[in-house]
């Protein structure tokens, strides 16, 4: 499924992604970006030395989440164009995160690629975990295609 600027709206609330963490999937985000820092692998390391609950995800894992969340939603077409996070607290095996996320602008540059804002949330228990603001590219028409667009036709 592909989401077309037309169809989307400012204010518009996106579907809710429900991930339950496991172990397996901290250590895989920490190995995929060759992040060895113990604290993401090594439970005992963590508690022990660290005092922390338990690993946690590393911040690259975290970005991976969010691109997920934007390109469930965008389809196959939409190309991230800037994304920004702030994380507040650790998320944990055992933890359920949810995603969840807001238009918040729409525009068509002078170059007629559409652009729609987000506001992204990443929490666990209610609790907000990290925050994200997200560009992206959408196309317009069905003929529109952002990874088509290359120097002048790619702002982002």
């Amino acid at each position: 499924m592909t989401v077309y600027f037309n169809d989307i709206s400012e204010g518009q609330r996106l579907p809710t992604l429900s991930v339950d963490v496991t172990a397996t999937l901290v250590v895989l985000g920490a190995m995929a970006s060759r992040d060895w820092r113990p604290m993401h692998h090594d439970h005992g390391f963590a508690v022990e030395r660290q005092g922390l609950k338990d690993i946690f995800f590393n911040t690259p894992n975290q970005a991976a989440w969010f691109e997920r969340y934007i390109t469930d939603w965008t389809g196959p077409y939409g190309r991230l164009g800037r994304m920004t996070f702030r994380m507040k607290g650790s998320v944990f095996p055992g933890d359920t995160m949810a995603i969840d996320g807001t238009v918040t602008s729409l525009e068509l540059d002078d170059t007629g690629c559409g652009w729609a804002g987000l506001a992204l949330d990443l929490s666990v228990a209610g609790e907000a975990k990290t925050t994200c603001s997200a560009r992206v590219a959408v196309p317009t028409n069905p003929d529109d295609n952002p990874w088509d667009r290359r120097g002048e036709r790619w702002k982002p």
